[in-house]
């Protein structure tokens, strides 16, 4: 995935300022987007950052997920699709983009889910019924994102390894030996950090640095930062 990219930057005013926004024409490189399980791409001929309506819908979106690759070209977005390997991809078009779009990208086996997003919701409606993995047609974003929360939960939840091994057997190095890599690898982290001497303080200081820079643009992740700052106890964690 190391092709160029055309990419066309808008300056779009918002109650935090202004924000430079990027509209992807061509196959962005892995390097921009954090490790996950997943990816959400907005396909649409007519997105438009400097539109309110625009940024509003990306603002909900990214409550969801951080990174949203935009396309506003389907032979941009079909390439991306078609070398993505490792991670499941989630898809929002538009009705008039999607019908054009769907028949080329339905059966990637890292195509997870395609919501229409569109105001001709009856329309679309009758043409979708024979594409299992279009979810729906909404003209609603928020109805988009309830369903995108679902959705990547379950990805998530499926992409956890699990192994059983009997107490009677836990002991056996044989037995270790089959259990899943990740698995093994999860326990050794896991023991690695709580062996960890480290100050308090300054560990919560160097955390919220390194997100707040990933979050640079996002207000309501920088929010939650802000109160995670202000209000953590470690007393009060959940594990």
């Amino acid at each position: 995935m190391g092709a160029q990219q055309s990419k066309k930057n808008v300056s779009s005013k918002t109650s935090s300022g202004t924000t430079n926004i990027t509209i992807t024409t061509t196959v962005p490189s892995t390097r921009q987007r954090i490790a996950q399980n997943y990816l959400l791409v907005w396909a649409d001929a007519n997105i438009d950052l400097t539109n309110k309506d625009c940024q509003n819908t990306l603002t909900q979106l990214r409550t969801v997920v951080n990174d949203v690759i935009m396309f506003n070209q389907s032979d941009a977005c079909i390439q991306f699709l078609d070398q993505t390997n490792d991670e499941q991809a989630f898809v929002i078009t538009s009705g008039s983009l999607g019908q054009h779009l769907v028949h080329e990208i339905h059966g990637m086996s890292t195509l997870d889910a395609i919501y229409i997003f569109c105001d001709k919701v009856s329309y679309h409606k009758q043409w979708i019924k024979n594409w299992k993995k279009i979810k729906g047609v909404h003209n609603d974003i928020k109805d988009i994102c309830d369903a995108l929360k679902g959705d990547i939960k379950q990805v998530n939840q499926d992409s956890i390894p699990i192994s059983f091994v009997t107490t009677t057997e836990a002991v056996s190095s044989e037995n270790l030996n089959q259990l899943e890599p990740n698995y093994m690898y999860t326990q050794i982290f896991k023991d690695i950090l709580l062996e960890m001497e480290h100050d308090h303080e300054q560990a919560i200081k160097i955390l919220a640095v390194h997100c707040c820079q990933f979050y640079s643009d996002n207000m309501t992740e920088l929010n939650i930062i802000d109160e995670f700052k202000r209000d953590y106890r470690r007393e009060q964690a959940i594990w």
